[in-house]
C-alpha cells in the first residue's frame, strides 16, 4: 500500500480513504502514541517507530503559497525542538531500517481560499522500509491538518516517529470554533495569537472574535477612530489595523479563520463615549428597581446601552463601522450580534416612548435596524451571523423575511438541542454554542457586588454558585454533546458546526489558557471525528487517557492547559474509572 501511495495522485488518495474505511484500526484498540483529535481512520498494524534523520526535511514544491511555507518551516522546527516525552513511554519497537529522511507534500488545489466549507481532508503514510513519508491533500489547509498529525506522531530526544502508519482523515463539521470576548477584559495580541496557535494544533478552524460590547470598544477603526479612543479602556488596550492584520495572517498560517463580531444594536454602551446621541440608557444603573423587578432592568448585567434605531445618525456610524471591519477582515462571515435587546433600555428614550405610544412595537424597532443593516452587510459579499435572539427572543424578534436564510446564519446559545431544532426547522443554517454544554465561563460565580443572596449561611444560589449558567462545564460534559441531537437527516445538514465560548466577565490573560484548554480540545475532537466508536458507543472512557496525554503535550508547547486528573491516574490506567 505504501508503494502505491507514493504516487500521491488524487485517485490514489481516494483509494487510500477506501482502504482505511474497510480496514481501519479498531477504535477500541489503544495506540502507543495518540493524535488529538483522533483521526477519522488510522492503520498501524505493527506499532514501531523510526528515528528522524538529522537532515530530515519537509519537501514542498509550493513556495508560492506563503501560509503553507510558514507552516512547513514551523513544523520542521517543532519536530526537532519539541522533545516530547509522553507520560507513559510508548510500547513500540524501534525499526532497524534507515531513519526517516523526508515528508513530501502533494497538494492538488492551491487556490482554494480559507473559508467556510473548504476541503480539509488529507492522507498520510510513513514508511520505515523506504525512509520516506508522504502527505497528500486537496488544499493547503488540509495539508496543514496533516502536518499537525505528523508532528503528534513524533516524540523523544532525539526524535523518533511512528512508522508504517497510514492515516486518512477529514472533519465531520466544517465550522469548529472558539469564541473569545475581548471587550469585558482586554487580551493583548500575543494572548490571542497563542490561542490561535493552540486552535491550529487542535484542528479548530474559526476564531470568533467578540471584539466589542457595552464595556469597551477596543478596535481602532480608520473611519471611526473616536469609538476606540473614547470607548476603550485606554491607549494600551486597543487593537490597531496593524494588529488585526497580524492576527489574521497568523491565523491563516495555522488554517484558522478570524471571524469578527461587532455586536449591535444591543451591547453597545461603549459607543456612547463617541456618540452619546445614538445610544439609549448609556451609563445608567443596570438594575434600577432591584432583582425582584427583573423585567424592568436596563441590561442583563452591568453595562447598559443600546443603539437607537430611530436616529438617522445611527446608520451613518454603523455603516462606517461595518465597512471598516469588512475591509480589515477578509472572512466572508460577518457576525452582527443582535442578542439580548432589553426592553427597558429602549423604553428609557423619549423618542422611542413616543414611537411606542403611537402603536409601534419593540420588535418593529429591531426590524427597522436589521432592515437598514443586513442588506448593507450582504452588499459587501458577507454572510451575516446573528445570535439566535433575533428569531427566538420571546419579547423582541423579527419575522424570518427580515433575515433571509440565504444570507443569514444563526448562532444558538440557549435551551440546548431545543433551540437548535427551532432554528434549522425554520430553514436556517446554525452554529451551536449551547450554554448548557459549550460556555466555558460558567460555574465561576457571578461578578456583581453587594449581593445579599449570600447573607444566609449555606446559601449557594440554588447550587449554581451564583453563575446563571452553572455548574462548571467539565471536559466530559463538552465531549458528551451531540450537536445534531434530535434532528432529522435534512435538518442536521444545516448545522455548520459549533463553538465553545469564553465570555470574559471573570476571565483575562492570566486565566485564558486554563479556562479554554483542554475543554476546547474536547469539542475539537467531537466535531472532527465524533464522540462515538465504530459500534456507536460514546468513547469518553478511552478518551480520558488520550486527553491527559494531549494536555501534557500542549503544556510542553507553551499552552497552560488545566489538568483533568491527578497524574497518578494516567500512570495507573483504569484505576480512576468509575467502572473497571
Amino acid at each position: 500500500m505504501a508503494k502505491i501511495f507514493l504516487l500521491s495522485s488524487l485517485p490514489i488518495l481516494s483509494v487510500l480513504f477506501l482502504f482505511l474505511f474497510l480496514f481501519p484500526l479498531s477504535y477500541s484498540q489503544a495506540l502507543p502514541i495518540n493524535v488529538w483529535p483522533k483521526p477519522t481512520t488510522i492503520s498501524w498494524p505493527i506499532p514501531r517507530a523510526t528515528p528522524l534523520s538529522p537532515s530530515f526535511q519537509i519537501l514542498s514544491a509550493y513556495s508560492q503559497e506563503p501560509h503553507l511555507q510558514s507552516a512547513v518551516a514551523r513544523y520542521t522546527r517543532l519536530l526537532f525542538s519539541e522533545h516530547h516525552h509522553p507520560i507513559v513511554a510508548p510500547a513500540v519497537n524501534l525499526s532497524s531500517s534507515p531513519p526517516l529522511r523526508s515528508l513530501t507534500l502533494s497538494i492538488s488545489d492551491l487556490s482554494s481560499p480559507l473559508q467556510h466549507g473548504v476541503d480539509e481532508s488529507y492522507s498520510l503514510s510513513i514508511s520505515s522500509s523506504t525512509g520516506l513519508a508522504n502527505l497528500a491533500a486537496i488544499t493547503v489547509w488540509g495539508a496543514m491538518r496533516g502536518l499537525e498529525t505528523f508532528s503528534q506522531l513524533s516524540w523523544g530526544d532525539p526524535p523518533v516517529i511512528a512508522a508504517d502508519v497510514y492515516v486518512a482523515d477529514r472533519p465531520i463539521f466544517p465550522h469548529r470554533g472558539v469564541m473569545l470576548d475581548t471587550s469585558r477584559n482586554y487580551y493583548p495580541v500575543e494572548d490571542i495569537m497563542r490561542t490561535i496557535e493552540a486552535m491550529g494544533a487542535n484542528k479548530l478552524n474559526v476564531f470568533h472574535w467578540h471584539i466589542t460590547d457595552s464595556h469597551s470598544f477596543p478596535l481602532l477603526l480608520p473611519s471611526e477612530p473616536d469609538l476606540a479612543e473614547k470607548g476603550s479602556y485606554g491607549p494600551d488596550m486597543r487593537y490597531t489595523p496593524e494588529d488585526v492584520k497580524a492576527i489574521v495572517e497568523f491565523g491563516m498560517s495555522r488554517g484558522v479563520r478570524v471571524l469578527p463580531e461587532i455586536d449591535a444594536p444591543g451591547h453597545t454602551g461603549s459607543w456612547a463615549g463617541a456618540y452619546p446621541e445614538i445610544v439609549t440608557c448609556a451609563n445608567m444603573f443596570w438594575l434600577p428597581n432591584g432583582l425582584s423587578n427583573w423585567a424592568e432592568r436596563l441590561a442583563s448585567e452591568p453595562g447598559t446601552g443600546q443603539l437607537n434605531p430611530l436616529k438617522p445618525k445611527t446608520y451613518q456610524v454603523v455603516r462606517r463601522v461595518i465597512h471598516d471591519v469588512a475591509s480589515l477582515f477578509p472572512e466572508p462571515f460577518y457576525h452582527a450580534g443582535g442578542d439580548e435587546i432589553i426592553p427597558g433600555c429602549w423604553k428609557a428614550d423619549p423618542g422611542i416612548q413616543t414611537f411606542l405610544a403611537n402603536g409601534g412595537t419593540l420588535s418593529q424597532l429591531l426590524e427597522v435596524f436589521l432592515n437598514s443593516t443586513h442588506p448593507y452587510i450582504a452588499s459587501l459579499n458577507r454572510t451575516t451571523v446573528y445570535w439566535e435572539d433575533v428569531l427566538l427572543d420571546p419579547l423582541v424578534k423579527v419575522e424570518p423575511s427580515t433575515i433571509p436564510p440565504e444570507t443569514t446564519v444563526l448562532q444558538t446559545w440557549n435551551n440546548g438541542p431545543n433551540n437548535t431544532k427551532l432554528i434549522v426547522s425554520a430553514g436556517y443554517r446554525t452554529i451551536v454554542s449551547s450554554s448548557d454544554f459549550y460556555y466555558l465561563d460558567c460555574g465561576h460565580g457571578d461578578f456583581v457586588g453587594n449581593d445579599s443572596s449570600y447573607d444566609q449561611i449555606g446559601s449557594d444560589r440554588g447550587g449554581d454558585g451564583g453563575s446563571w449558567c452553572g455548574p462548571f462545564k467539565t471536559w466530559q460534559r463538552v465531549y458528551d454533546y451531540d450537536i445534531t441531537y434530535g434532528l432529522s437527516e435534512d435538518e442536521a445538514k444545516l448545522v455548520l458546526g459549533g463553538e465553545v465560548a469564553l465570555w470574559s466577565e471573570q476571565a483575562d490573560p492570566t486565566v485564558l489558557d486554563s479556562r479554554m484548554w483542554p475543554r476546547a480540545s474536547a469539542m475539537a475532537e467531537t466535531l472532527w471525528s465524533g464522540n462515538r466508536d465504530q459500534r456507536g458507543k460514546k468513547r469518553y472512557a478511552e478518551a480520558t487517557d488520550r486527553l491527559n496525554d494531549w494536555r501534557h503535550r500542549m503544556v510542553g508547547r507553551g499552552i497552560r492547559a488545566e489538568p483533568i486528573q491527578p497524574l497518578w491516574c494516567r500512570t495507573h490506567p483504569g484505576m480512576c474509572d468509575v467502572v473497571r
